[in-house]
């Protein structure tokens, strides 16, 4: 009879936690490996994996039932990550039973306890790649683990954790082997400040859009202060156009956020290929079939959705009364929090969603509403009707309502280029240095967007003239104290593109102008 003890990581929402896994061989009944602590059908089934694994590598079986306890006990556990964790306490337990000892001394040059382990194996006991790695690498370094087994495909990912000897492993028996120090491998270094972002947008520039400079101007506050904005206008307007353009103009992140971004996609397995960061910012634009779980999150064990995927980017709805309305409804939470709740009987997971929401729609169910080029067949119902699908509360969320107008021909032929991505870009670099400095110390506070009542009774200070103004409005318009509050930080925003210490007079005309689709859309 033998006991080891092997320690794993897991991740329970976007944070990890530490897994002890206990190997207990008892060479009594029947042969099989019995699996407790709360684990789910993958972790169940790495039995049958284990076994495969250790008969195909050649390793002498083991006789009677095997315990394998994860703890805690519990939390729940989910996934093929502790496939070679649990393949390895098996060996060394064998191994203090002296069990294939021809191959393999009894005392490995990694300490255990200053050692995890992670990964899935394959029937063959090759060691494959993993989610969820860059938290559970964090979270080893806090319970001062010196020494981190890893897929070779998750290496990069976790070596960016400075602190952490990180050792890629290929299969099981390469494994055992660094462990016991047969091996003269060097740990994986890889410098997070070294990475140099690779603009996969640079092809697409807002100069390649004809006109709609009053629209591209919207876009360029709205990405300058991190505020939601909405896209009308007919079919071939260039609403998608426009958004599309948005990654070109946004602010390069700081190595905080890379992290941050990094974390989020690696538990939901979407890190891109052969990158083991996000340098760069989030676009996500989900079809409007997605389902609430989709784009809030979701499952048995919550899941990162959409609005979390788009964290410190951009979320794009395209065609948004499309979207079922109960999906559109449940979005009010991170639009106003920047974060989700998803609450389960086994208990709560808070997914961050600060994102700029970009969306789009037709201004009636054919397009050609207002359109000076097209004849509207909609009625006066149907136009309504349509709208409705937005409702006000959401509508209320969003800083920016912009009309994008259609051309004719001639028109299109005459408009000379506008502003370009490098044009705009340097009105949103200079807002957002302009930020950083003002909320530096505050937090979850990074954008004009994220500030609160304090905040904006702090920075949006309005004299006499300006104040007059901001009341004859709301005393005209009938603006919700929401949208008051919106309309003053966008006007912020605008001041700080123009580099103004206040709020004048002109900025808050133009963040005015940003919401008249309160009244000629949904009165």
């Amino acid at each position: 009879m033998g006991l080891s003890k092997i320690i794993s990581g897991a991740v329970n929402g976007i944070d990890a936690f530490g897994v002890e896994i206990e190997v207990n061989l008892t060479y009594t009944g029947d042969p099989q490996i019995v699996i407790v602590g709360l684990p789910d059908a993958a972790v169940r089934e790495s039995q049958y994996r284990v076994c495969s694994a250790l008969t195909n590598k050649n390793f002498e079986a083991f006789n009677g039932r095997t315990v394998v306890n994860l703890a805690p006990a519990d939390v729940r556990k989910e996934g093929p990550i502790f496939d070679l964790p649990i393949a390895i306490g098996i060996i060394l337990t064998s191994l203090a039973d002296n069990l294939n000892k021809k191959k393999y001394k009894l005392e490995p040059a990694l300490p255990l306890h200053e050692t995890a382990i992670i990964g899935e194996l394959s029937l063959s006991g090759e060691v494959r790649k993993v989610k969820g790695v860059l938290p559970i690498a964090i979270k080893l370094k806090e319970m001062g683990i010196k020494n981190f087994l890893v897929p070779a495909d998750n290496a990069n990912e976790a070596a960016v954790v400075n602190g952490l000897n990180v050792y890629p492993v290929t299969n099981l028996v390469h494994a055992l082997d660094v462990i016991m120090g047969d091996v003269d491998d060097e740990p994986v270094a890889y410098n997070i400040s070294d990475i140099v972002s690779v603009n996969e947008h640079k092809t697409l520039d807002f100069v390649d859009v004809k006109g709609q400079e009053m629209a591209k101007r919207a876009i360029e506050v709205a990405v300058a202060g991190g505020h939601n904005i909405l896209l009308v206008g007919s079919p071939g307007t260039g609403k998608s156009m426009l958004a599309r353009r948005i990654s070109s103009i946004l602010p390069p992140m700081s190595e905080e956020e890379i992290m941050e971004i990094t974390k989020i996609h690696s538990i939901a397995g979407k890190l891109p290929p052969n990158m083991p960061l996000m340098v760069e910012r989030p676009f996500r634009s989900p079809h409007h079939t997605v389902s609430d779980a989709g784009l809030l999150g979701g499952g048995t064990q919550p899941s990162p959705g959409e609005v979390t995927l788009a964290h410190l980017g951009v979320l794009f709805l395209d065609e948004l009364p499309e979207f079922n309305r109960k999906v559109l409804e449940v979005m009010r939470q991170p639009l106003e929090d920047g974060f989700v709740t998803i609450s389960r009987v086994a208990g709560s997971n808070v997914f961050p969603s600060r994102f700029i929401l970009v969306a789009a729609m037709n201004p009636c169910p054919c397009g050609y509403s207002g359109d000076l080029n097209h004849n509207c067949r909609c009625s006066r119902q149907q136009i309504q009707r349509y709208r409705n699908k937005v409702s006000g509360p959401l509508l209320d969320r969003i800083d920016i309502h912009i009309e994008v107008p259609s051309t004719n021909f001639t028109n299109l032929q005459s408009i000379p280029d506008g502003a370009s991505s490098a044009d705009l870009k340097m009105g949103v670099d200079i807002a957002r240095d302009i930020q950083k400095g003002r909320f530096a110390g505050m937090g979850s506070i990074r954008t004009n967007a994220d500030m609160g009542r304090r905040e904006i009774s702090k920075f949006c200070f309005l004299d006499k003239e300006t104040s007059e103004i901001m009341e004859y409005a709301m005393n005209e318009m009938h603006y919700s104290p929401r949208a008051h509050d919106r309309i003053l930080k966008v006007a912020r925003t605008i001041a700080d593109i123009a580099q103004s210490e206040n709020i004048r007079p002109e900025h808050l005309q133009e963040a005015l102008q940003y919401r008249a689709l309160d009244r000629t859309l949904w009165v």
